[in-house]
């Protein structure tokens, strides 16, 4: 999903937002011939994601850029610890500076936010742990509940926001509109608007598509699931539930479809919602609401 070319391409774009007409700073005050190093710094503990996009963005700079990462996407990182190691030219390293630390602070944010809920749902499987609202039910789809993303990413960004989401630990849901069927509330209202009930229109829906097309409702209320259920949906998605809601919509489908838990989602609540038994918990805020990480450029000559 994030290939070489779409890094390529939104580093440079971004280094050329950043200096459309050089860096003026660097021209006037950085002789041409002057080298030097520096290296990627960590100011806080996190996950570490982007570290191919930071090296990139320097050598698209400038090709005589020398990066040598120490670190791999998808581990963690403690507060102090050397990253990577850049070396060249020093008017290209502080005109790409920005933009490669842009992109590394945010992915690593979202990377070490989504290996936090991973955390919380993990501790359920943990021995002698049982929730304070009840005891764990086994997901029915998966070894452990998935902590996945949603399309709520920055625009022009998805593919990087959505590999950092890989890099924490978690999954993705559907990449974009293309991937799946997601009929959510207001496709609802307007099939009820038209007359169209709601098993009548999963099964339409289902007429329509090949066989290997994912069909996923959201659902608000218990007494839609039956309906869904009757209609064939692959995924139900639980939105806006309470806990015990979401313990009585699982018993409800049975099996009888992915249970997906969505809605204003916590670190506080998610290992309880876990434990009532769902198989997916969509998480906005692993892409809506991320603070970056705080990395640093420090010279070293």
């Amino acid at each position: 999903m994030l290939t070489q070319h779409i890094i390529r391409t939104a580093v440079e774009s971004a280094l050329a937002e950043d200096a459309p007409y050089g860096d003026v700073t660097c021209e006037t005050t950085i002789p041409a011939d002057e080298t030097g190093s520096a290296s990627l710094a960590a100011r806080e503990d996190g996950v570490m994601s982007g570290i191919d996009v930071f090296a990139a963005a320097f050598r698209a700079q400038n090709p005589a850029i020398e990066v040598t990462a120490s670190i791999a996407d998808g581990e963690p990182f403690r507060a102090g610890q050397t990253l990577a190691a850049v070396s060249g030219p020093v008017r290209d390293l502080l005109t790409a500076e920005r933009v490669a630390l842009n992109f590394t602070q945010r992915m690593s944010g979202i990377a070490t936010m989504t290996a936090a809920f991973v955390a919380r749902v993990d501790a359920i499987y943990a021995d002698g742990f049982r929730p304070a609202n009840g005891p764990v039910v086994r997901p029915r789809r998966y070894e452990r509940t998935r902590i996945v993303d949603t399309r709520k990413t920055t625009p022009g960004l998805r593919p990087f926001e959505k590999y950092a989401v890989r890099c924490g630990g978690g999954h993705n849901h559907r990449y974009g509109l293309s991937d799946a069927i997601m009929m959510k509330d207001n496709h609802l209202a307007a099939l009820a608007a038209r007359g169209i009930d709601l098993t009548g229109a999963i099964r339409h829906v289902r007429q329509q598509v090949g066989h290997t097309t994912h069909i996923e409702v959201e659902v608000d209320r218990l007494d839609q699931i039956p309906a869904v259920i009757a209609g064939g949906a692959d995924t139900i998605m639980l939105d806006n539930f309470t806990l015990d809601d979401t313990r009585r919509g699982v018993e409800l489908i049975d099996g009888r479809a992915i249970v997906e838990a969505s809605g204003n989602m916590s670190l506080e609540r998610v290992a309880d919602v876990a434990a009532a038994g769902v198989d997916v918990i969509s998480v906005g805020a692993l892409t809506h609401s991320v603070r970056s990480i705080d990395l640093g450029l420090d010279w070293l000559d």
